[in-house]
């Protein structure tokens, strides 16, 4: 059975628009980046939605939910922006508890698309924790994974880490 990676929008797939001088979406990065990474790993990508996750919903939440209780998979990978990914997490855990799937969140903080970005790796550590941890749902940033229980984004230093 494949690793289902679920693309929601985010950081992670933003682009540069020269004309506009803004950030926006037009596709997802994630197969060149599984193509960048030489991923061996079996995977099917389906793009649930593009949006910045500040302008995620409850709605927007169940969507992705929805999908993640759908998939015959047992192990989900969810690209996510980053402002707003333990809230995504805090419903996933909730909503998937019991149901034997491990889900990993992760995002970036800089956009592919600038060469520079952490979301290459993020998705390489995200691929691996997913076929290692336990059923649950966790989130994954630069090198570190977070329960959905015990994580937050500290704006301030740019970081994710636990609440306590």
């Amino acid at each position: 059975m494949p690793i289902e990676i679920l693309v929601t929008g985010g950081t992670f797939d933003k682009t540069y628009d020269e004309l506009s001088g803004s950030l926006s979406f037009r596709d997802t990065h994630v197969h060149e980046m599984l193509k960048l990474g030489r991923c061996r790993v079996d995977v099917r990508v389906r793009t649930v939605m593009m949006v910045d996750s500040l302008e995620l919903t409850d709605a927007d939440r169940e969507v992705i939910l929805s999908f993640c209780r759908r998939t015959a998979s047992t192990r989900i990978v969810v690209t996510h922006g980053t402002d707003t990914m333990a809230e995504t997490a805090a419903v996933l855990g909730a909503g998937l508890s019991g149901t034997g799937k491990t889900v990993v969140l992760t995002g970036a903080m800089i956009p592919y698309a600038f060469g520079s970005s952490d979301g290459l790796f993020n998705l390489g550590s995200a691929l691996s924790l997913v076929q290692t941890l336990p059923p649950g749902v966790y989130v994954a940033m630069n090198g570190m994974h977070f329960s959905w229980d015990n994580v937050r984004k500290n704006r301030a230093l740019g970081v994710f880490e636990t609440k306590g």
